[in-house]
């Protein structure tokens, strides 16, 4: 900051000091100090009365650098359209609503734009300014401020900003992810709109420990929207609307032993499938509440089960073989097997299956039924072994047999 002092007296040098000016102007005006070397006579004065005849005029102040801080000027606009004040440059320092008056001041003078601040007067008395105080989510139309929702793009990749407050977000692109920063640094009522406007899913992950509708990230379907709002330690949203185009979405768990609670949100999506490599038994608790499922279980069993319960005492489970899907249906309290022969089908065909999964099998002991072991072959497994099995040649019993009504006709070898 430079400040300009008399070598005689210390006092700081002022310009000529201009007490009033009037101009009334129909194309931008360039003011100037009333310094030596300065010839025009378009002077800024301490106050001044300039009245723009039509709108979009601009004031230019002059270089902040040709005189000290604290060089202050008085703008009344007592015309009926906005002016606008800008610096040497051209940086905008504010805009005088018709009637209003602001005062302005030099703060730094290090170069020619310069800082300056500058104070709203109001119409008459003394009131709030609308552009002053327009912020994210608001702006100004004449003396008042109105709500607003900007729309902007979301890229790939794309991580929210703070100055996203109150803004549309739009996702254009086909599958893809954005990133909610850390809760704590938006603060507690940060929101902004989001659409998917895509062709495919939009997947947005939040940061550190913080979830959104309780997971650590939701995935939106193309023409999906809703609020995101944030509390300062997570996001909500609110107003989430599924497309009817893309109604069904689907989880992938890994599950290894023991006892898993699927959350709310992962119970949301119609198709389950579960993987991993099992060193113990599986049971997975489902939220009590009416729903339809279609679980897939692709987990290396090593001899062990995967169930599925509601978790309520005398609840009926499902126990789904490894290498098969069930389609389920759970009434908040049961779980039941949804599939059934269409009225009028004559056919209904079975996945090959193995000893250990067989293709038809019992709820309460997944690895007994049969299966099919190769071309022209039909084979019986009891709890996870081949004990019979019937091909072209004839019929082959893996163990020994009792016979109580006795054998009759062929040879035995």
């Amino acid at each position: 900051m430079t400040i300009y002092t008399s070598p005689f007296t210390g006092d700081v040098i002022q310009p000529t000091d201009v007490s009033y000016a009037s101009y009334s102007i129909s194309a931008d005006l360039t003011l100037v100090w009333p310094i030596n070397g300065n010839t025009s006579t378009n002077v800024a004065a301490r106050i001044m009365d300039i009245t723009p005849s039509t709108s979009g005029l601009s004031v230019f102040m002059p270089p902040a650098n040709q005189v000290s801080v604290g060089q202050d000027a008085f703008i009344k606009n007592p015309s009926a359209f906005v002016l606008t004040i800008k610096s040497s440059t051209g940086a905008t320092l504010g805009t005088i609503t018709a009637g209003g008056t602001r005062y302005f001041y030099i703060t730094s003078n290090s170069t020619a734009s310069g800082t300056w601040s500058n104070i709203a007067l109001g119409i008459g008395t003394s009131s709030p300014d609308a552009t002053t105080l327009a912020g994210f989510g608001l702006e100004a139309e004449g003396a008042t401020l109105n709500q607003t929702a900007p729309v902007s793009s979301v890229t790939a990749g794309y991580t929210f900003l703070d100055t996203d407050r109150s803004q549309t977000k739009v996702w254009s692109g086909g599958t893809g992810s954005a990133t909610l920063p850390a809760a704590s640094t938006l603060g507690n009522n940060w929101f902004c709109f989001f659409k998917n406007n895509g062709t495919g899913t939009l997947t947005i992950s939040t940061s550190g420990i913080n979830t959104i509708d309780l997971a650590s990230s939701k995935a939106f379907q193309p023409n999906e929207s809703c609020i995101i709002i944030c509390d300062g330690s997570d996001f909500v949203t609110v107003g989430y609307g599924v497309s009817t185009r893309f109604l069904f979405s689907s989880i992938t768990k890994e599950v290894t032993a023991g006892s898993y609670s699927l959350s709310a949100t992962e119970a949301t999506s119609l198709i389950q499938e579960y993987v991993g490599t099992l060193s113990n038994n599986v049971t997975i608790t489902y939220p009590p509440v009416v729903a339809f499922y279609i679980v897939s279980n692709q987990v290396t069993p090593n001899g062990f089960s995967l169930t599925i319960t509601t978790g309520v005492a005398g609840g009926a489970n499902a126990t789904i073989a490894s290498g098969n899907q069930s389609t389920l249906i759970c009434d908040g309290v049961n779980f039941y097997n949804a599939n059934t022969v269409q009225a009028g089908a004559s056919v209904n065909s079975l996945a090959n299956g193995s000893a250990g999964s067989p293709s038809l099998y019992f709820a309460s002991e997944p690895t007994t039924g049969v299966y099919r072991a190769g071309a022209g072959a039909w084979n019986v497994s009891i709890l996870g072994t081949n004990r019979f099995e019937v091909n072209a040649t004839g019929i082959t019993v893996n163990g020994t047999g009792v016979f109580s009504g006795g054998v009759l006709g062929g040879i035995f070898t």
